[in-house]
């Protein structure tokens, strides 16, 4: 059982590292914002596995049950899940304003037109 609970923390900083380097490491925008969005699916896999109690049930009161899951995380995750699709479709509004305006999405194009 514990290993199973390590696996997780070990797929959580894989998936956390390549989102980290597709928004550091790409000059496309849309890839940039890919990348955000692997990052960000790999905050709520954390949360959500530090928030299951082995042997745990939903907060519903029965009898016999003593051991509840904290469904705080779920309620948490499902808030940043709407946060995050707003955050990627403001992001690609702006990408289509940038497109707009320089006629690319490579941020090193964008850079070199806006120097001279």
């Amino acid at each position: 059982m514990e290993i199973l609970g390590i696996f997780y923390y070990w797929v959580f900083a894989v998936i956390l590292m390549i989102g980290f380097y597709a928004v550091i490491a790409k000059r496309n925008l849309i890839k940039k914002l890919i990348g955000l969005s692997i990052f960000q699916a790999a905050v709520f896999l954390l949360y959500i596995t530090m928030g299951k109690v082995d042997g745990g049930t939903a907060p519903i009161f029965q009898d016999g049950v003593s051991l509840y899951s904290n469904p705080l995380p779920q309620v948490l995750i499902l808030t940043a899940i709407v946060v995050g699709i707003s955050t990627t479709a403001l992001g690609l509004g702006i990408v289509v304003r940038i497109k707009e305006e320089y006629g690319t999405i490579e941020e090193d194009e964008i850079q070199e037109r806006e120097r001279s």
